[in-house]
């Protein structure tokens, strides 16, 4: 190598490049491809079937000037350090670079980084390998078993039930497992039972508590107000005592540190982060963020990984910092290890912060909200793993009668531990809370002043949220790390499934499409059947199994699947049913039901063509008009940005990219509004006569002046469309017309616009 042949190194993103790019320093050009480079085509299958299903790569439409930049690049370097995820992915995004860039085998250098800081960045430059061909191979498989499926699948759904659709090898499933749960939900037949508590007191000595009834004296559950009735009568003449007092100290441990799916879980139930935006922003701190008087600092380890294990580094400084932070009590005393699960790879370490000593308050002002609340909850949970017990004072007093037993328990926190820093989110808060109890002894007599019975009945499965079904998917091998959020985004932006109160149910369409899944491709959607073609994809890693054999055994019954159904399906076509809602038709009385347009969803009447009333589907808000006092209406404009609007429309005018709130003006008692955007932001009084009145300028939204301006002229223009969109945009080319001409900043493309455009047209649009 010349003096001046720089090295080069290769990353995916640019934030990664400018990370990696000042830990190396002058001797080395950091270039980002942008991702993948070489892909199968889209217009076509891509795959030789005659050539033994050997693949089609092309390089990437609108990807020229990344290619042609690296080609030059790699052609002044020296040493050629291809620096992608540590990924089966990423291993094929470096095998497509070497081919594509013509790199030749002693210049190619694969390097990979667990955590983007200064010292593993430059340890992984010092020791490189060569390309992993089984890793490359693994993900090759994947990748033709996708198009294998889609390509052939989707058209058949165009045809037999609506242009557009798709399907998928581990979407169809996902689908699957939801429909099936809404399956059980409708056949869950529930069970009458009850409960029966009693209010006991001591005598003669204050001291009052509530016992349920557990059985006569084995546990017995009570099917019906006779039973009820029955233990009542039988406790008539009889005498309360205390048949036994158990004390007992528990213990609770600490949760395993994240791996992918945890993460998407907990940033579920705790943040309200769907899984396709918590890997996006774990994806932020993972490639670096500029933090002040440290420069640009990977702040996580990988974030795709399903391994729980930790480094003997990761978990010496955990056992520092919590000593010195919180005192060696708090400490577990050893090292705390997770067992990782046995179908896991186990290629990296859990998700963890990269120094344990960036606590997140102390970095708050270099973090965007969500990258805040994210770090904060990885750190946490990591800081917590290594931590002691909680210690719990524990009582549990059965209280007797004749035959019949009675229990109370309570349990008192004794010593914090783990808990001082962060416990663990549930998808169903079911507890109760248990009341004191007072300092019983065993034998003595107790007094019983009233009672409560209640009846109950067993409830069906709860359906879905997005947490849930990441776990189910996790627990049932369906997919793998950096699959989940996909998944899971795919198929509501199909709208096979659509999310309720954060709750997963099938769409009519979803139901359809499952349908004919699972009568004519079994094997495709059927759970077991997909993760033991996980578990192939593994052995394929692992070298045990070639990978062009994976796709040959699976494409000989497939391909026989596809013919048998074309045949089958050939003279048939699929109807939905329509979804009926409760909006009523105010020209013909019926039920209006939801179509699906060129631009989205709207509610049409049922008795076309007869009645052809259609209406678009609003959001009614919380709170009131400011100018009139009416109900408030969330709505889009054509170019799919949120704003909010009077539902009285252009007789009114009032319209704002503000989100209004539930809270009142404590000085006016108007509705207060709030920043659009994510997370909880500060409400403030819009109204000018108000003594609380916030300016427009001074509620967070970066915007020009003069965009600000032309915002302000067309709000009456939005408005008045609003109000006149009583039909699908496509039927009102009148309207579409005239204010086509108004200069809003919302009809401006999103990416030009990004600064001067109000946060309801950004990151809440996105979501």
């Amino acid at each position: 190598m010349s003096k001046e042949q720089t090295n080069l190194v290769i990353v995916e993103s640019p934030s990664k490049a400018k990370t990696i790019g000042k830990y190396l320093g002058p001797g080395y050009q950091v270039k980002a491809s942008m991702g993948h480079l070489r892909d199968l085509p889209k217009s076509k299958m891509g795959i030789d079937f005659d050539n033994d299903f050997e693949p089609q790569y092309i390089p990437m439409k609108g990807k020229e000037s990344v290619i042609a930049d690296l080609k030059k690049a790699a052609k002044d370097s020296g040493n050629i350090y291809l620096a992608t995820d540590p990924d089966r992915e990423g291993e094929a995004i470096s095998w497509h670079l070497k081919v594509l860039l013509n790199i030749p085998d002693d210049k190619t250098l694969r390097v990979t980084f667990n955590e983007i800081t200064k010292n593993v960045v430059t340890k992984a430059i010092q020791s490189p390998r060569g390309i992993d061909y089984n890793l490359v191979d693994a993900q090759q498989a994947r990748r033709l078993l996708d198009r294998i499926v889609g390509y052939e699948l989707s058209p058949l759904l165009w045809k037999k039930v609506r242009r557009g659709l798709s399907a998928g090898r581990v979407q169809s499933v996902a689908t699957r497992m939801v429909v099936d749960r809404e399956n059980e939900i409708r056949a869950f037949v529930p069970q009458e039972y009850w409960s029966l508590d009693v209010e006991l007191e001591r005598v003669g000595r204050p001291g009052r508590f509530r016992a349920r009834f557990y059985g006569d004296p084995k546990k017995r559950e009570l099917r019906s107000e006779e039973d009820v009735r029955a233990v009542l009568a039988s406790l008539q003449d009889g005498t309360f005592t205390v048949a036994s007092v158990k004390r007992t100290e528990k213990r609770r441990s600490p949760a395993p540190p994240f791996i992918t799916s945890t993460l998407q879980q907990e940033a579920s139930r705790k943040l309200n982060m769907t899984p396709k935006r918590t890997m996006a922003i774990a994806q932020q701190l993972y490639e670096g963020v500029d933090i002040t008087g440290e420069g640009t600092l990977g702040l996580i380890t990988y974030m795709r990984t399903d391994s729980t294990r930790l480094s003997e580094d990761a978990l010496e400084a955990a056992k520092q910092f919590i000593t010195e932070r919180y005192g060696a009590r708090y400490h577990n005393g050893a090292h705390r290890q997770f067992k990782t699960k046995g179908a896991a790879q186990d290629a990296h370490e859990a998700i963890r912060p990269s120094n344990v000593r960036l606590d997140p308050e102390s970095i708050a002002g270099d973090l965007s909200r969500d990258q805040y609340r994210l770090y904060k909850l990885i750190w946490s949970r990591f800081v917590a793993c290594q931590m002691s017990n909680a210690l719990y004072d524990a009582i549990a007093i059965e209280a007797s009668c004749g035959d019949n037993v009675f229990r109370a328990n309570h349990q008192s926190l004794k010593f914090a531990g783990f808990t001082a820093v962060y416990e663990e989110g549930k998808d169903d808060e079911t507890e109760e809370v248990q009341s004191p109890l007072p300092d019983l002894t065993e034998g003595e007599p107790l007094k019983r002043v009233g009672q409560q019975q209640e009846q109950h009945f067993t409830q069906p499965p709860a359906r879905y949220t997005e947490a849930t079904l990441v776990r189910a998917m996790e627990e049932k091998g369906v997919g793998r790390p950096s699959t989940y959020a996909t998944i899971i985004s795919t198929i509501e932006d199909r709208e096979y499934v659509v999310k309720q109160d954060k709750r997963l149910s099938p769409t009519p369409l979803g139901e359809v499409v499952n349908g004919l899944m699972v009568e004519r491709f079994n094997d495709i959607v059927d759970v077991e059947f997909t993760a033991g073609m996980e578990e192939k994809l593994d052995e394929v890693e692992e070298g045990k199994i070639a990978w062009k054999q994976v796709l040959r055994d699976f494409y000989a019954d497939f391909s026989k699947e596809m013919a048998d159904a074309e045949e089958a399906l050939k003279d048939v076509r699929l109807k939905v049913p329509d979804e009926e809602t409760d909006e009523v038709c105010e020209l013909c009385g019926r039920k209006m039901v939801v179509k699906v347009g060129r631009f989205g969803r709207f509610l049409a009447c049922p008795g076309y063509p007869e009645c052809k009333n259609t209406r678009p589907i609003v959001e009614r808000m919380p709170g009131r008009c400011p100018r009139c006092g009416s109900g408030l209406l969330k709505r889009k404009s054509k170019k799919g940005y949120a704003y909010y609007a009077c539902e009285r429309g252009a007789e009114c005018g009032f319209m704002t990219w503000d989100v209004p709130t539930e809270f009142d003006c404590p000085a006016c008692g108007q509705t207060m509004f709030k920043k659009s955007g994510r997370g909880q932001m500060k409400p403030f009084c819009i109204n000018e006569a108000c003594e609380n009145f916030l300016p427009e300028d001074q509620r967070g939204y970066r915007r020009k002046p003069s965009e600000a301006a032309k915002e302000a002229d067309a709000a009456p223009a939005e408005a008045e469309e609003a109000a006149t969109a009583e039909k699908p945009a496509a039927k009102k080319a009148s309207v579409k017309k005239t204010t086509a001409k108004k200069p809003s900043a919302a009809k401006k493309p999103a990416a030009k616009k990004a600064a001067a455009r109000p946060a309801a047209t950004g990151s809440e649009a996105a979501e």
